[in-house]
């Protein structure tokens, strides 16, 4: 007979936020499978959500693979990636880059923090 072990969360793991202003580390980076590319994020974003880690291998065949990829690792960096930056690839800037837009193996991407002002 089955074990009845209540209702399922399927809402997947709820991020906890900062902990002592610090994110926590991920538990294991997945391999890269397929074409890669290298990711980028500058040194202030870097120390707000990945502790500190600036550079990444990541597989994806398109931005928006990278910024799913980035939050698996992070739990919710992709949003603040998504409002917060601004995107080079291959060295080209795009103010609003198309998250479909493709990437080749070896592409290189740069998050950079959006300026603000008046």
């Amino acid at each position: 007979m089955p074990i009845d072990r209540g209702p399922i969360d399927r809402r997947g793991p709820i991020n906890p936020g900062p902990i002592d202003g610090r994110w926590p580390k991920p538990s294991a980076e997945p391999a890269p499978v397929g074409p890669t590319a290298r990711v980028t994020l500058s040194s202030g974003f870097s120390r707000r959500y990945t502790g500190g880690r600036r550079e990444f291998e990541i597989a994806a065949k398109s931005l928006r693979g990278v910024i799913k990829a980035l939050d698996q690792m992070y739990p919710g960096l992709g949003e603040h990636l998504e409002e917060e930056t601004t995107v080079a690839i291959d060295g080209q800037i795009h103010d609003s880059p198309g998250y479909y837009q493709q990437l080749r193996d070896g592409s290189e991407v740069f998050f950079i923090p959006k300026l603000e002002g008046g």
